[in-house]
């Protein structure tokens, strides 16, 4: 390897010797005092560190032409630098791989996470979908249990008129425990006008279900002895047609004829206007009204 010239060698050692001077001392001044600012590359520093480069590269060409070529040998400190750089640069990559694994990891878990998320949901909404189901078997298992139990016998309230409005309200709105409201008034209260009515209404249930023998049932239980109650004339009109439903014309047109004789009289137009129409319908004869009694003439006084 080529080597400086003693002299190179010699400044070389004692610019060596100043700098550590230097450092050592600067070192110390630093230590004493607060650090400094960090220097503001500027234009005016950069055209400085440029000369000072151009410089150096002349007064190397120069020494390069004179014949004392200038060898530059890498600092044992520099080499030793070097290798701490090499290896923190290794570090560094094997860093930067661990962290890559990490983040692929981490978005692996991330995604399984997302996945179990959704499989949570999913799984929530199927079981609670399930108890929806259950909840509505037991229901449906509870409301056939109360259907199918005896039909009570005794007032809830202690009074018919109360127990058929609570009943007429409920046929409403749930007409199979409204129907079983209405029986229970027939068999609480029999022989009352509200159990007479409660036969009406269960009639017309019976005709919204098409049981028209059990609807000729209710309806003839309602107008047994042929009340003169307001509901009456209508009843008495349901009951033809449910007879005439089921395949028993004669008996319909016996109970038009009923409703001509007792009830037509104190009837609604449109109920006169609805037998006429029935009657004609199920080919029945005219009925007759009932002849009018003759007024007896006033009583001669004596004398």
């Amino acid at each position: 390897m080529l080597k400086l010239p003693s002299a190179l060698r010699t400044r070389k050692v004692v610019i060596t010797a100043l700098g550590v001077v230097l450092i050592a001392g600067t070192t110390t001044v630093v230590a004493q005092t607060t650090p400094m600012e960090p220097i503001q590359w500027d234009k005016r520093r950069l055209d400085q560190l440029d000369r000072n480069v151009r410089r150096l590269e002349r007064a190397v060409t120069q020494r390069n032409a004179a014949g004392q070529p200038v060898i530059i040998e890498p600092d044992e400190e520099v080499v030793a630098l070097q290798g701490r750089v090499g290896l923190m640069d290794r570090r560094l990559q094997d860093l930067e791989a661990t962290t890559q694994r990490v983040n692929g990891e981490i978005e692996r878990l991330t995604f399984a996470l997302d996945e179990s998320k959704r499989d949570n949901a999913a799984l929530s909404t199927r079981v609670r979908d399930a108890e929806g189901r259950v909840r509505a078997i037991e229901q449906a298992a509870a409301r056939e249990a109360e259907l199918n139990s005896p039909i009570p016998n005794t007032s809830p309230t202690g009074d018919a008129a109360r127990d058929l409005a609570a009943a007429v309200r409920l046929a409403a709105t749930d007409p199979a425990r409204g129907d079983r409201a209405l029986q229970t008034v027939t068999l609480a209260w029999p022989d009352t006008p509200q159990a007479r009515e409660a036969f009406s209404r269960i009639g017309d249930l019976r005709v919204s279900d098409g049981d028209y023998d059990n609807a000729v049932r209710a309806y003839s239980s309602a107008i047994r002895g042929w009340p003169t109650t307001s509901w009456a004339a209508a009843t008495t009109l349901e009951l033809a047609n449910a007879l005439n439903a089921a395949d028993r014309k004669t008996d319909a047109c016996g109970a038009l004829a009923e409703f001509t004789n007792r009830y037509a009289a104190t009837a609604t137009a449109p109920q006169r206007t609805r037998a006429t129409e029935m009657g004609a319908r199920f080919a029945c004869a005219p009925a007759r009204a009932p002849a009018a009694t003759p007024a007896r003439p006033p009583a001669r006084r004596p004398g």
